[in-house]
């Protein structure tokens, strides 16, 4: 089982856990449907929304444990 970290690229996530598309779109990252944002790492596409550390800290979370 594969954990999903900071640098996982977004199209990877998606591969990972098939509830990231809702989990990602619920925390404003809509840009998971743009092909180009498929190869972003996690902390680039929420930095690049304005989320702060903390906020992705516990997305990752989130996205681990809907994962399991």
């Amino acid at each position: 089982m594969k954990k999903i970290t900071l640098k996982t690229k977004l199209g990877k996530i998606l591969d990972i856990n098939a509830d990231a598309a809702e989990i990602l779109f619920g925390h404003g990252l809509s840009c998971i449907g743009c092909p180009m944002a498929m190869e972003e790492t996690l902390e680039e596409g929420c930095l690049a929304h304005g989320m702060n550390k903390q906020d992705i800290a516990k997305l990752v979370k989130i996205l681990n444990e809907k994962e399991e």
